[in-house]
């Protein structure tokens, strides 16, 4: 990949107060588990403190709700969600909205026509020309090919584009059942939107990120190990305990081969923005590739804070990597995620 792409500019949105996982789990989900004492360890255990959502569970219960209401109420509130996050990142970006040639959208939580990208554009002011792409149903790790994509586009028609990841996991409670893995979902998922920008030359104020390489394996075989279904109660997650033993077998060779095919090393890498699925899918990558123990403390940080926000998770954890400094001038960074596939995604930065 030509190395003339800079993400100049990161913006994040949260809907609502942050909600204590504790009380989440006593507002809400001890009755929802019929107050299971293995259900609420799982829970309480998930490494999530606090999370936001944009349809509080304490307040409304949406388990009954159809399909086609949850997507209504989606659209109601990701557009002004996913509005502030694209504004934020333009401002940090020094950026006008009618800068923008091409706009991309991923999410995997919600689906409108006119979509999110249509809407946004036209009340940000972006032009009629501009080019759109729409990513759905991709999971945790859309961010990945996303920002692939509008890295493409600046590279060959230098002009700057913006990635959004919008995600309301909150409106996809399911109906009360004792399966462990929709214990684990119901604990770790929460709301959020992010937003870059990438131009093809550096501006703004803050620290421009070089765009490199970017990397993805998907192992086929396992494919029924995570899982995100359209069922007529909104969207059922399918979650295998055999996750971080795949990721095991397969995050050290797709890192190795990002980093050596840019002559750089595991220990060159100055910055890990990690998705954080789960806590033991932080420490397997930890495990796996050798690294310091506060080398993933940015990703630990946005789980306990924010919990798994889908798609927009690992540009989070980038934007406060971003705010910490991280990583130092002329220093690379791997950006990471994972989801169903099984899918593999990294991404290769360079601080300027």
């Amino acid at each position: 990949m030509p190395r003339n792409a800079y993400v100049t500019g990161v913006g994040t949105a949260l809907p609502g107060p942050a909600l204590a996982q504790q009380d989440m789990w006593a507002a809400r989900f001890a009755a929802h588990f019929g107050r299971d004492r293995a259900a609420e360890r799982l829970f309480l255990g998930a490494g999530v403190r606090s999370r936001h959502a944009a349809v509080n569970p304490a307040a409304e219960d949406v388990s009954g709700w159809s399909t086609g209401a949850r997507m209504r109420r989606y659209r109601t509130e990701a557009l002004p969600l996913g509005k502030d996050a694209v504004g934020a990142a333009l401002a940090d970006a020094g950026l006008r909205a009618e800068d923008i040639g091409q706009f991309t959208v991923a999410s995997c939580t919600g689906y409108a026509t006119p979509g999110l990208d249509i809407q946004i554009a036209a009340d940000l002011g972006m032009t009629a020309a501009l080019q759109r792409l729409v990513v759905g149903h991709m999971g945790c790790y859309a961010a990945l090919p996303g920002l692939g994509v509008v890295t493409d586009y600046v590279v060959s028609r230098r002009r700057p584009a913006v990635l959004l990841c919008c995600e309301l996991t909150s409106l996809h409670v399911q109906p009360p059942t004792d399966d462990r893995a929709q214990v684990i979902s119901h604990a770790l998922f929460g709301d959020a939107a992010a937003a870059v920008v990438v131009a093809p030359e550096r501006t703004g104020h803050g620290p421009a990120l070089q765009a490199v390489d970017v990397a993805a394996l998907t192992d086929a075989r396992t494919a029924d190990h995570m899982t995100w279904d359209v069922t007529d109660l909104g969207f059922r997650m399918g979650l295998s305990p055999e996750v971080p033993r795949v990721l095991a077998r397969q995050v050290r060779g797709l890192v190795t081969d990002l980093l050596v095919r840019n002559d750089l090393a595991i220990a060159d890498v100055d910055a890990w923005a990690v998705h954080p699925g789960g806590p033991r899918i932080l420490d397997t990558v930890a495990q796996r590739l050798d690294l310091p123990p506060t080398a993933l403390d940015a990703s630990r940080a946005v789980l306990a804070e924010r919990g798994n926000c889908s798609s927009a998770t690992v540009l989070l954890v980038l934007e406060a990597l971003r705010a910490a400094g991280r990583p130092r001038a002329d220093r690379p960074a791997v950006v990471m995620a994972f989801g169903p596939g099984l899918t593999l995604y990294a991404a290769l930065l360079r601080s300027t």
